[in-house]
Formats: C-alpha cells, structure tokens, sequence
C-alpha cells in the first residue's frame, strides 16, 4: 500500500504522533465537563449527565464527532455504551481530520477526504436488531472504504458476526468494549466476547471520538447515545529503538540509549563526566542551579547535518529550561541576554525552546511569547494552540529541515513554520540578541545540540533521517 496527500506534512505528523507511555489505564473523560476534547464535523449536542457523555440526535446536521484533542498511536481503550436502539453510532480511533483536502492510493483506488471531514476506523454501535444485523464492535472506515471487519461483501462473515452480536449484545442496556490497538492490529471484544481481528496498517495513529450519526428522519430527532467510564491504557515500543517501518523510512538512532557515542560536549571532544546522566533508557542533563552551561555543559552531535527531520522525546521537572538547537556553531563564543560577550554560556545555533511555560519565568520574556516552549528561542512564537503533556509527562519534539523552510512539530502539531532566510526572520534576528552574530542563523550546516540549562531534563527516542 501507498500513501499520497495534498498535504504529506500532516500525514507524517499522523503517524509519529506522540505517545505517553504510562502503563495505567487513564481516565478519557473527568466525569464533570468536556474538558480534553473538541467537537468536528456536524452540530449534534453533547452534554455531560451524571457519570456519561450524552449525545443526542439533530436533523440538518452530518455526522458529529465529539473527538479528544491530542492523538494516540498503541493502546487498549475500554468504556461503555448504552444506545436508543433506533440510533447508529460509534467511537473513533486512530482517526484525523485536515484542514485541507487529502488523498491516498489503495488497491489501486484514489481514495480523497474532503477538507474538514472526520475520518479513520470506526468501533461500530449497531443496535438494529430488527433488521439481524448486530455488527456492534466490528470495524468501520469512516469516510474512507467502508466496512473493514466484517469484511465488505464477505456474506459468511457477515452473517457469523452477526450472529454472534444478536447474542451477546444487550438492548437498551450498559454494553462494555475493550479494543486493542497495536501496530498494524487491530482487535475488539464485546461484552467480553472477541469480536473483530483485522491486520491493516493505513493509520498508525490519531485522535478518538464518540460519534452521533446522522438522521433523516424527524421521528428520532432527539435519541441518545451513552458513553462512560472511559479508559485508555497506552503501549509503546521499547524506547530507544527502531520499527520496521522506521527502518524503511530511512530512519537512524541518533542516540542509542545505552553510551555516549555519537555525542561530546560543546566545548570539547569528549563527552562532559559530570551533569548529565544515563539511566535506564534516558538521557538527562541534571539540576545545577538554573544557569546556563555552568555544570556538564551542552552536548552536541559529533556529526554536522543540513537538511534533516529530527524527532526525540523530552520530559520536564517542574519550572525547568532547556532547548534542542540546531546549526550549531560551537566554536563561536557565548553571549549574554543583551548580546554581549559572556565568559559562559550555551553555544550558539537556533534553539527548539524547552519550558515549564506555566512556571519558568523566561516565558513572559522576550517578545509575545517567543521563548515558550516549542518556539523559536527569542525568534519566533509557537502556535497558542499547541498541547504540551503535563509536567511529568513525556513530549515528542519533531523539526523538519528543508534547505532554509524550517518547521517545529509538538506532540504531532505543526506549531511553527519559518524561512530562516526571510526579511521576516533577519529582522526578528536583527530585534535579538543574536543581532550581533553576523549570518546567525544561516549556516549550511551545524550541530544538533541538547541544552544545559541547570534544570533537569531528560530525553529519550532521539531519531534522525536525511530527507
């Protein structure tokens, strides 16, 4: 199978989207309001009732989506549903939506979703028990080709699964799915029964939705759908190492999780002895007091890199700093917060900003929020609507690298797109403290560094491709 899109970007961002990897099982929704999660597609009602998300039925309007705001990739989702027999619906996974247009090749078909339109797999909610067709918990591909599990036009599994829904669905009653997701797998249980067992690997990852259909028919107008308790438990491969399908994308550890190799210190050719630790799996530049290079130091690719595409993970303690900075020069001197010479400091290149945005003061410094997290340092503001984890939690940094078109991804949103040689940058360069730096900024190439900044950060998953 292969893949097109009018807008690839976003695809990509799809499928390396972050995932948190806890180990628990997480509550989806807080039991009090829709906090976490937007609504796409039609104008359906959700509400919050008791311990349940309600939707309800609407004339005029397509299908509704209640969806969460950030994507999962491998994972097992557990909740229950209680639905008005005369209502379909269903709980997205692994779904998308673009604001533009997108297309992809499968079997030899182009398929296209319009912009805006709510598409990926789909649990199915089927309560027709009128008609014996009980497909609740097969899977359906919303917007995209249709019935997956059962398959399309495999009558004897259709009717099988049918069968097996008339029996263990309960009307009008709490029905309980569990739905295993991992890699190219994708599994359903109803009520404690397998239902679904499908092997297809077109979406690796994306957001999950609580569905209202939609209805032609004033008589229902009104009719509800149930959802609560809500669970997802999140799985992930072992860190610091590569999938198949990385491989096959041209995908390279950048760091091996286990030494130092690959990695010295800004100033000097061999990797700092102290400040920095390696540790089950993690690299961590540890707390020294919050100043600038002043312990271990930064660290630094041995190689130099130009065009590139960049993803690893970090993790922040509370009120932390940091940054990942690329076309790194590390023999160019230091300087201060005004641009004059300092006896230490970070070396020099464009920097991936690392923040406790909520507690570090460096946020509400510089220029409209351009030294919070995921921006570029003192430069460039991210997206005000980007979504870092909690404190505590792990975030994917992704930069992309194209000659001078320069992106910074968080959690698998674009937050920042810029031409580093544009009148806009050099003049955001020249309102800087860079600004007596001449060509910063405009290297042909550099370093990757990681930031020590005197606060504990750590890292993890660092990958690289050349484009």
């Amino acid at each position: 199978m292969k893949t097109y899109t009018t807008a690839p970007i976003a695809l990509v961002a799809s499928i390396l989207a972050t995932a948190h990897v806890s180990g628990e099982a997480v509550d989806l929704f807080n039991g009090k309001n829709l906090d976490g999660w937007l609504q796409r597609g039609g104008k359906a009602e959700y509400r919050v009732e008791g311990d349940s998300i309600v939707g309800v039925s609407k004339m005029g309007t397509p299908n509704s989506f209640l969806c969460t705001a950030r994507d999962y990739a491998d994972f097992v989702l557990e909740y229950e549903f209680k639905v008005d027999p005369r209502l379909n619906s269903g709980v997205q996974i692994r779904s998308n939506c673009y604001d533009v247009e997108s297309q992809l090749e499968w079997n030899g078909k182009m398929i296209k979703t319009p912009a805006g339109r709510v598409h990926g797999y789909q649990v199915e909610i089927d309560p027709d028990t009128n008609r014996k067709r009980m497909w609740s918990a097969g899977i359906f591909d919303e917007a995209r080709r249709g019935w997956l599990y059962p398959a399309a036009g495999n009558k004897e599994q259709e009717k099988a699964f049918s069968g097996q829904g008339m029996e263990i669905f309960k009307p009008n009653d709490w029905n309980h799915v569990r739905v295993e997701a991992i890699g190219g797998s994708i599994k359903t249980w109803l009520n404690g029964q397998p239902r679904a067992d499908l092997k297809d690997d077109m979406t690796a990852s994306g957001f999950i939705a609580l569905q209202v259909h939609s209805i032609n028919n004033k008589e229902i107008e009104g009719t509800e759908v149930r959802w609560r308790n809500l669970k997802i438990t999140e799985k992930s491969p072992s860190p610091n190492t590569l999938t198949e399908e990385e491989k096959t994308a041209g995908w390279r550890l950048l760091w091996d999780g286990k030494t130092s190799n690959g990695w010295r210190g800004a100033k000097s050719e061999n990797f700092p002895d102290k400040g920095w630790q390696i540790k089950d799996g993690v690299l961590s530049v540890l707390a020294s007091g919050g100043a600038e290079a002043a312990a271990g130091g930064d660290i630094i690719t041995r190689e130099r890199f130009s065009n590139f595409e960049l993803k690893l993970e970090f993790k922040l303690t509370p009120a932390a700093n940091s940054g990942i900075k690329y076309f790194t020069q590390p023999n160019l001197n230091p300087i201060t917060g005004t641009g004059g010479p300092a006896t230490t400091g970070s070396a020099i290149g464009l920097e991936y900003q690392i923040l406790d945005d909520e507690r570090h003061p460096d946020a509400k410094k510089g220029t409209a929020g351009n030294r919070t997290v995921a921006s570029l340092y003192d430069l460039m503001t991210a997206s005000a609507d980007k979504k870092p984890a909690p404190i505590g939690g792990w975030n994917q940094a992704r930069i992309l690298v194209k000659d001078d078109k320069i992106e910074h991804w968080l959690n698998g949103e674009k937050v920042l797109s810029y031409n580093r040689t544009s009148p806009q940058t050099v003049e955001a360069i020249m309102s800087s403290k860079y600004r007596k730096i001449p060509g910063f900024g405009q290297w042909p190439d550099g370093h990757i560094l990681l930031q020590d900044h005197g606060d504990h950060v750590s890292f993890r998953n660092i990958k690289l491709r050349i484009p």
